[in-house]
């Protein structure tokens, strides 16, 4: 089924339809409201009829140059030539190319701020952008080079021209990175796209490449936040955590509703279990140092931070996620280039306006990069208490069954992690404070949204892989102590989540193995949602 878009209806989950492929490997296609389509025909055939002379007052971008170049007049004759230099001196972007979905979700946030009917572009434009997207043709995008204001003026410029079919342009299809006019030809497009006035500036300004990683981190984000509670609950079970800190009316007493909701989830998770109790502390476990059969153990009463303040971690990344993705919904369907047309008694008037700027973007990226961050960094914390038995309680040292020497065990896993903690740390250092003036002063306050997009992208997909390793080393950890502690079971809820683990992934019970295969395998399984989903069936759908 086609995403249809119309400017104003346009759900992130759907540019992910769009943006990657499904199960069968394919594209969802996209395709223009037709009463979205009838309107931007028509602000166009008027704009062609009564502002395309030479007498015309200055509209910017449409008869005027840009940037300080302003009130300088580009005649009618002038046009054409106008359009493509215009590309031309925006196409500066540098680095690596975006990856295919970038690419893709920007072609097609970029057709759907047209589809709202304040750009003015011809409609013969947007239809061509969605053909090119729907066929598969995918502009090279250099990452680096925008600043997002005015947008994301370098990269969109290297759309445009791949689009346009312009000689120096690229573009991958089928896989295949080659010139954009031998792929629009594969592709059975029409190698060249006139651009008509307007029509560069409209495919150019608007901080669409910067929304496109934040609709793809935001989305992601959203996927894993249910995952990291599932870890949460498994490590509190390979540990005999004390659930005390999770009870209701503790999160009464400070009423907000994000540590609330996880609170809510680990008691969902763990319901039924016996693990989490002071008769399953009395079992001793394989490297529970000082205790002798007969001895109890010491009283737990409250455990470390990484355990009983979960909720307050956890919960504001949520809360954090949910003001994200109201900012990020907003700009999927906000009109971003300048000026923009409004319909003006029997006419139209065009006013300039600065909607391009990119900082709610940046920081709303920002505070994810933050979150997330933090969030990844409690994971990491808990996952290095699973491999000493001194903050354990006594499970296996790095998690090991084999001979000690030989092997390792899985300490070499929280090492791996820890680094991408690290890396998040750096990357979550704010870009939206950053501001550097450009284009001769004309560009004096700019929001640096795409690099706060891009490191957004960075630290979600680094805590994606941290997440799986606390899951991956907690199944581990109940796996080697099953045998100790089965007059004890798990919940309801994470016995479910180890369940769908050990259908793909078999306990490291004979020594190391190729550990990295089992952290991709978990990363898989996370990112497939195949563990929320076996939860979900187990006791009910986690909030």
């Amino acid at each position: 089924m086609a995403v249809t878009i119309d400017g104003r209806t346009l759900k992130g989950r759907q540019v992910l339809r769009v943006a990657r492929p499904g199960a069968s490997g394919l594209y969802e296609k996209a395709s223009l409201a037709p009463a979205a389509r009838a309107a931007i025909a028509a602000t166009r055939a008027h704009i062609d009829a009564n502002f395309m002379n030479d007498e015309a007052p200055f509209m910017y971008s449409f008869n005027t140059g840009v940037g300080l170049f302003k009130d300088q007049r580009v005649l009618m004759a002038e046009m054409t030539e106008y359009q493509r230099k215009s590309v031309y001196a925006h196409a500066t972007g540098v680095g690596e190319p975006f990856a295919e979905d970038v690419t893709r979700a920007t072609m097609l946030l970029r057709a759907n701020a047209f589809a709202s009917n304040y750009s003015g572009p011809q409609v013969e434009l947007v239809e061509r952008l969605l053909a090119c997207l729907n066929a598969g043709v995918h502009p090279v995008i250099p990452q680096k080079g925008s600043v997002g204001a005015s947008g994301d003026l370098a990269p969109l410029a290297h759309m445009a021209a791949a689009i346009c079919g312009f000689a120096e342009a690229e573009a991958v299809y089928k896989g295949r990175r080659m010139p954009a006019r031998e792929a629009l030809a594969k592709a059975g497009l029409a190698p060249d796209f006139p651009l008509g006035a307007k029509d560069a500036s409209a495919l150019i300004n608007g901080s669409t490449v910067s929304l496109a990683l934040g609709v793809l981190a935001t989305e992601d984000a959203r996927r894993l936040i249910k995952a990291a509670d599932i870890g949460l609950a498994l490590s509190l079970e390979a540990m005999r955590g004390e659930l005390a800190a999770f009870d209701p009316r503790v999160h009464a007493a400070r009423p907000h509703p994000g540590q609330a909701l996880v609170a809510r989830n680990v008691l969902k998770l763990t319901q039924g279990s016996q693990r989490c109790s002071a008769a399953a502390r009395e079992t001793i476990y394989p490297d529970e140092i000082g205790r002798t059969p007969g001895k109890p153990p010491a009283p737990r009463v409250q455990d470390v931070y990484s355990l009983r303040c979960a909720p307050q971690v956890h919960g504001p990344a949520r809360e954090a996620l949910d003001y994200v993705s109201r900012i990020i919904a907003t700009e999927t369907n906000s009109a971003t280039d300048n000026p923009l047309i409004f319909p003006d008694g029997g006419g139209y008037q065009v006013i300039s306006g600065g909607h391009f700027h990119g900082q709610y973007v940046a920081q709303a990226m920002d505070l994810l990069a933050i979150s997330m961050t933090d969030l990844g960094s409690i994971c990491e914390r808990r996952l290095a208490r699973l491999i000493d038995p001194t903050l354990s309680y006594g499970l296996p040292r790095n998690l090991l069954a084999g001979k000690r020497g030989l092997n390792t065990g899985f300490a070499t896993v929280q090492c791996s992690l820890s680094a991408l903690v690290m890396e998040n740390r750096t990357l979550s250092s704010p870009g939206s404070v950053d501001s550097i003036p450009g284009k001769s002063n004309a560009e004096d306050h700019v929001s640096n949204s795409t690099w706060c997009g891009r490191k957004a992208r960075t630290i979600v997909e680094n805590v994606e892989m941290i997440i799986a390793g606390e899951i991956l080393m907690a199944c581990q950890a109940l796996s080697l102590i099953a045998e100790t502690a089965k007059a004890h079971p798990l919940g309801k809820g994470t016995q479910a989540a180890l369940d769908a683990v050990r259908e793909t992934i078999p306990p490291a019970l004979d020594g190391d193995r190729w550990y990295a295969a089992e952290m991709n395998q978990a990363t898989a399984l996370v990112r497939s949602g195949a563990i929320v989903e076996a939860v979900e069936a187990a006791v009910g759908a986690l909030e």
